[in-house]
């Protein structure tokens, strides 16, 4: 019984043009035509990895999360229910939809809508980025991660970890907690962060190559505003990437290198570092904020710490033979 990978991502906007340009010539994303009011895009092989709706509201719309069997969908609307959690049947239009066989969805206490998915529906048709890439990082790893901002991590806990089985990666507790969870070799495939608010703080895509995040990165600053993170890499994933505003005013993080984890043995850790070696200077931030989160990558400096070298990196290394 396991929930396996982000399969993919509903969010909201009030310009879908943008988000059709965003979304294939800046990520390069393969567009395809919908209904009127949704974009739907690809990443690899299967038919849809990010649905954008016409709408207002919160951004983040839906995540969908693939489970490793049909019986999986029965096993956890039991255990939700348990807990008085409202557990909806996807409906036969509501999965062709989402391109699926079989779904059921809830939300949690924050109203973020979950969709447990059984066999996302794949196509023969290749794959066709919106600009010239060496592809995505999905496979066995899903769509990426997706990283939420929470009123109160306590009380969401119970139900990621304990009923979802999403298992701790790490977390941190000062200035104020962050629990990273993984559900499958990739080091997170969802975050909580504890701000007090609620909402969808970013989602990740991971780039095959290195340079896919560079050259993104370059056409990202031709745009006025549009980096939000400048390039950087991340103390607990190993990551190297950026962040970009969406149309939605959340985040998209572009990322390539992250570290892949064996999950039956991998022990969660409390982290006490900044969140990046270096860089991922956050140009949205007031002055006194960025301050302070350069003052801990200085500090991660001063330590000498250092992600493990390329020999060390199996993962790594494989990306860099391939």
């Amino acid at each position: 019984m396991a929930i396996t990978a982000l399969a993919y991502l509903g969010v909201r906007t009030q310009d879908l043009a943008q988000w059709s340009v965003f979304a294939c010539k800046l990520l390069g994303m393969q567009q395809i035509d919908l209904a009127a009011g949704t974009l739907a895009f690809r990443m690899d092989s299967q038919k849809q990895r990010l649905l954008v709706h016409a709408e207002t509201g919160n951004s983040l719309a839906f995540m969908g999360w693939e489970v490793a069997g049909c019986d999986d969908l029965d096993h956890y609307a039991a255990r939700l229910d348990a807990a008085d959690i409202v557990v909806h049947s996807g409906t036969a239009s509501l999965c062709d939809q989402r391109c699926v066989d079989r779904l059921i969805w809830f939300e949690d206490l924050d109203g973020n809508r979950n969709e447990l998915v059984y066999r996302p529906h794949t196509t023969d048709d290749s794959f066709v980025p919106g600009r010239p890439l060496s592809g995505f990082n999905t496979g066995p790893f899903g769509m990426g991660h997706a990283v939420l901002h929470v009123r109160d991590v306590a009380a969401l806990l119970p139900l990621y970890r304990d009923i979802l089985d999403f298992s701790v990666s790490d977390y941190g507790l000062d200035p104020y907690p962050m629990y990273f969870f993984h559900v499958n070799g990739r080091h997170h495939s969802f975050a909580m962060i504890g701000s007090g608010s609620a909402g969808l703080h970013h989602f990740m895509v991971e780039y095959g190559n290195l340079d896919d995040v560079g050259q993104g990165y370059d056409l990202a600053q031709l745009e006025e505003q549009r980096i939000a993170y400048t390039l950087g890499r991340h103390t607990n994933d190993y990551m190297t990437s950026y962040y970009a505003h969406t149309p939605s005013g959340f985040f998209v993080e572009s990322g390539w290198g992250g570290r892949v984890i064996e999950p039956d043995t991998w022990q969660p850790v409390e982290t006490t570092v900044g969140p990046s070696f270096w860089g991922h200077e956050r140009l949205y931030l007031p002055d006194d904020k960025r301050l302070q989160m350069r003052a801990m990558r200085m500090q991660a400096a001063a330590e000498g710490l250092r992600a493990p070298g390329l020999s060390e990196c199996p993962w790594l290394f494989e990306q860099f033979t391939k």
